[in-house]
């Protein structure tokens, strides 16, 4: 057995296919703490998605896991609402209190993002404060503030 950057590689010299066969060792653990975000995630996230749903007539779920430190959490079960501009238009997203995206509409024209902006805000959930969310690997501006002038 050789130990090659970290792996582990086993030669038999009696395999008729000369195949080798290289172990490589995973952190059981973070794969065991990933799935278990993600499920978790799952389920918080479309809770949040049906409510955009049933505001907005269509939600998307987009994130369930969020990565801190190295270590993956399911996204929060707070709520909060704002708006990012996308390629495809204005989306009205709900987040959680760390900005991760769990919930978006689709991209609409900006006094539309805005009125579902303004109804999730009179369902209860509470405005993003901060001036960016985190969208898939993307960090996006907050423009609710914009569309309102």
């Amino acid at each position: 057995m050789t130990n090659i950057l970290g792996f582990n590689k086993i030669t038999y010299s009696h395999d008729i296919l000369n195949v080798e066969i290289v172990i490589i060792p995973l952190q059981r653990k973070i794969v065991v703490q990933y799935f278990q975000a993600v499920q978790q995630g799952k389920i918080i996230a479309s809770k949040s998605q049906m409510k955009l749903f049933n505001i907005a007539g269509f939600g998307m779920l987009t994130l369930t896991t969020k990565k801190i430190d190295g270590k993956f959490f399911p996204v929060g079960e707070e709520d909060f609402t704002a708006v990012i501009q996308s390629e495809n238009g204005c989306v009205a997203v709900i987040v959680d209190k760390d900005g991760f995206t769990k919930a978006q509409s689709k991209g609409v024209e900006r006094k539309e993002a805005l009125e579902i902006f303004k109804k999730l805000r009179e369902s209860g959930i509470l405005e993003y404060s901060k001036q960016s969310i985190k969208i898939w690997t993307e960090d996006r501006p907050t423009i609710q503030h914009e569309l309102e002038e």
